[in-house]
């Protein structure tokens, strides 16, 4: 499985680089802090398979990396091959960049 960085994520971001963020959490926690990707639950991530991108470089976060390897896990058996794993999550970017940023 292919992971990203939080430095490597905010240069993304930085440059305007094409990419889909989507945030694994569930909807409650995505309320409390999110990085502004778009909030696909683990639970129905199979479900929603299809508003995720195949053209393009795809970022999979949640609080830690956890949920968003095992999201990746289920989506590599669809055939997806250009997804990224955020490592740490949002909590390795609250300590990186914003360490006032709400989690739990």
């Amino acid at each position: 499985m292919e992971e990203i960085t939080v430095e490597e994520l905010k240069r993304k971001i930085d440059s305007g680089e094409d990419f889909q963020l989507i945030d694994v959490r569930e909807t409650f926690e995505y309320e409390v802090s999110n990085l502004g990707g778009e909030n696909i639950p683990l639970s129905g991530i199979m479900i929603e398979s299809d508003k995720i991108a195949t053209d393009k470089p795809v970022i999979m976060q949640c609080r830690s990396g956890k949920r968003s390897a095992a999201a990746i896990m289920q989506l590599q058996t669809l055939g997806f091959d250009n997804l990224y794993n955020l490592e740490g999550g949002i909590l390795a970017w609250k300590e990186k960049y914003d360490p006032n940023m709400p989690v739990y």
